[in-house]
């Protein structure tokens, strides 16, 4: 059983009482569910959401993160460490971030390319809270006051005395959602949906897919390892064969809920584990198939020799191969042969 299909029944089984037929979902700061078609706390700033966060540098002298103890006496993390803030005073400085949230517990504070840039302030006045204990982040948010779902702490600047700035900490319980528990999950009925924006959550994914195409039994949000923040893209699987195609027939898809409206990259899953299948191996000595072929009319994985076979026919000649890359991101790839 290939890695992703392995994953995703595991969250299934895991997670399929609590998480099948949820029509609501979890505020950050508490436990009362919030309808899909309500305002969600994570939801971006007023002046627009920024697509680039990835900025996980000085991670080392965090050490390792450190949990909430569980009700049956299990250490369980229920947040990221890493926070966002947003609209923060356009004079503070990372020494003045640091302090405004060292009360809550050691952190780090960064921003997207603060390693190249040398600034000392965030460039689009937002920042990253990068907490070494999970506890932290709790304890920001019991911190903070709410408004219309959002959440919002008061921190000064040289010139700006208790501006009200976002908070918005990433609940582990919205990286996945099991919306047909009954449903096999086929990983060759698995999208890629990249550029997904990081407020968003993987039951408002589902839901999306879903009206716009059916059959959607799970969606996932890619997470980072360390800090187990949303990287920015997501999965969905669905459950027939004809709303799959559907979606990778369409290849962009208008993400609209709430204050999101964003246009995404859909794309076929691509697994690194499957054999040919046409020759099942016995033309490349049992290796795992390099390419697949995301043209509706094959759909399949293929070995070197079967690509350059199947796609010098007519009409197919001009398919484009997809590879696996790092962190799960399928690409074109040009492909010739003799």
């Amino acid at each position: 059983m290939n890695t992703l299909e392995s994953s995703l029944i595991d969250i299934m089984r895991a997670e399929q009482d609590t998480l099948k037929g949820r029509l609501g979902f979890p505020h950050p700061g508490g436990d009362n569910p919030l309808p899909l078609n309500g305002h969600s706390s994570l939801f971006p700033m007023e002046d627009g959401f920024p697509d680039d966060e990835r900025s996980d540098q000085g991670l080392a002298g965090l050490g390792s993160p450190h949990c909430f103890p569980h009700q049956n006496g299990e250490r369980v993390e229920r947040y990221s460490r890493k926070v966002f803030v947003g609209g923060l005073p356009p004079d503070i400085d990372e020494d003045e971030i640091t302090a405004s949230f060292r009360r809550f517990g050691h952190l780090f504070v960064d921003w997207p390319h603060k390693a190249e840039s040398k600034s000392y302030f965030p460039p689009k006045g937002y920042a990253f809270l990068l907490f070494q204990d999970e506890s932290s982040v709790q304890a920001l948010i019991d911190a903070c006051i709410e408004e219309d779902g959002k959440l919002y702490l008061c921190v000064s600047s040289p010139t700006i005395k208790d501006k009200p700035v976002q908070i918005r900490p990433w609940n582990l319980n919205d990286s996945d959602f099991v919306m047909d528990g009954s449903q096999p999950l086929d990983p060759r009925k698995t999208i890629f949906v990249g550029g997904v924006p990081r407020p968003l959550r993987a039951v408002e994914l589902a839901m999306i897919m879903d009206r716009l195409y059916g059959g959607v039994c799970y969606a996932g949000i890619d997470t980072d390892p360390e800090l187990k923040y949303p990287k920015g893209a997501g999965r969905v699987a669905f459950s027939n064969q004809q709303s799959y195609i559907a979606a990778i027939s369409a290849r962009f898809v208008q993400l609209q809920h709430g204050e999101i409206d964003k246009r995404v990259e859909v794309k076929p899953y691509v697994l690194d584990d499957q054999l040919c299948d046409e020759c099942q191996g016995t033309r490349c000595g049992g290796k795992f198939a390099p390419f697949f072929c995301a043209n509706v009319t094959c759909l399949q994985y293929y070995c070197e020799y079967c690509w350059a076979a199947i796609h010098s026919r007519a009409g197919r000649e001009f398919h484009k191969p997809l590879v696996k890359e790092g962190g799960d991101r399928p690409r074109h790839i040009s492909f010739r042969w003799n």
